[in-house]
């Protein structure tokens, strides 16, 4: 482990378009010691590990291709020591947000110059910072504005990008006032289930559940197949997955029998319910999709520290199907009758209790950014932040792999 990822607490969140397509990430980063800024090189270093430069055209829009990740720096030493770092060393998929209050500074506007003169991409927020961009003249590309606040009537070109986004209804607001990005996590609410009766849910999310319970139940391949026959879209990003580099097979599976050969049941589970996380085409589903992922993967990789290979297994599990509850609207305990979950996933899903709940609390803690929060949960399992941290960027590289 770098020494580097012992010096930060880190957070994550994402940042999307109107159509709800995940675009970036936005990388909380909080120096653990104020009186100390952490090694930037390093830090850019892994980062770009993490978020290699895209190959292939940009996905996205032109001023935020997709793969980039955002960079939301706490205190002014770790601020310019990154500005300097990639004043020296430019990375393309990086963006930094600046706090225009920090603009009367001259060390920072002096840094902020430079790296924007190398090619970074720089974002302004806080108040005042549409004023102070339009005075610049091209330095910033985007204003940065917290949900709630009022959203700047004069910003020439620079597009409007919302943060503090936790729902569905709030980036539809953030939308309406004339945001070209938003910032969150939009998970606070179970999506609203139709009136008059049991939630409809997409076809395909419920092939994918009925293959797990079939899973769960041993039954012969044959029927196993059958049931995946119906769609083929399903059948083919199932294959991708095994595929793919995250998975790390030695030979190419061609066929849903020739993973049950490679893998057996128990390893299928576990990428069946990997398969879940895309298979719902509903767009406000996409960034539950994308959490839930992410959730499973950094889950299993603080698991991977027990040295216990089934609580590992287990751990992915519950990350993944923690938001199972908002893509089927239906609270876990009717889904727990459909699909089958070992007991400590139940526990944590279902009751707020048993061994996987702190990690599933730590995970949150990532997610919602607070540095003291993500602490005590760490503390809660004897876990060092810099453990934390890697293997945070360990699974959103994975991540990363699975859906290339």
């Amino acid at each position: 482990m770098h020494p580097v990822l012992s010096q930060l607490a880190l957070g994550y969140g994402v940042v999307a378009d109107a159509r709800r397509q995940v675009l970036a990430h936005r990388l909380n980063v909080a120096p653990l010691r104020p009186d100390a800024a952490p090694d930037a090189a390093a830090l850019l270093e892994l980062l770009t590990l993490t978020w290699p430069k895209p190959t292939g055209g940009p996905k996205g829009t032109p001023t935020l291709p997709g793969g980039s990740v955002v960079l939301n720096v706490a205190g002014e030493a770790s601020l310019v020591g990154l500005l300097q770092a990639l004043t020296a060393t430019p990375v393309a998929q990086v963006v930094v947000e600046i706090p225009a209050f920090l603009m009367s500074d001259p060390a920072v506007s002096s840094a902020v110059r430079a790296a924007q003169a190398a090619g970074t991409r720089l974002w302004i927020k806080g108040r005042g910072a549409a004023e102070l961009a339009a005075a610049l003249k091209g330095w910033f590309s985007h204003v940065v504005c917290e949900h709630g606040e009022s959203v700047p009537t004069q910003r020439g070109n620079l597009a409007l990008v919302v943060s503090g986004i936790d729902s569905i209804a709030a980036l539809d607001e953030a939308t309406r006032r004339g945001a070209a990005l938003v910032a969150g996590w939009p998970l606070a609410e179970v999506l609203p289930a139709p009136a008059g009766g049991r939630p409809k849910v997409a076809p395909e999310l419920q092939v994918v559940t009925d293959l797990i319970g079939r899973i769960d139940r041993e039954e012969p391949v044959e029927r196993l197949e059958g049931a995946l026959k119906g769609d083929a879209s399903l059948a083919f990003r199932l294959l991708r997955y095994l595929n793919s580099a995250a998975f790390g097979l030695s030979v190419e599976i061609t066929s849903f029998r020739h993973a049950v050969m490679m893998l057996g049941y128990g390893k299928l589970k576990r990428w069946l319910a990997l398969l879940l996380m895309s298979a719902s085409k509903d767009p406000n589903q996409i960034p539950v999709m994308h959490a839930a992922l992410r959730r499973g993967l950094l889950m299993e990789e603080l698991g991977r520290t027990l040295g216990d290979a089934e609580m590992s297994s287990e751990l992915f599990l519950c990350g993944v199907f923690s938001l199972l509850d908002r893509m089927m609207q239906q609270p876990f305990g009717e889904l727990f009758r459909s699909v089958p979950m070992p007991e400590r996933v139940r526990q944590a899903l279902g009751e707020d209790s048993g061994p996987f709940m702190p990690y599933l609390a730590l995970v949150q803690a990532v997610e919602q950014g607070a540095p003291v929060d993500r602490q005590e949960a760490a503390d809660a399992l004897l876990l060092d932040l810099g453990e934390v941290n890697r293997a945070l960027l360990s699974a959103l590289a994975t991540a990363r792999q699975l859906e290339a």
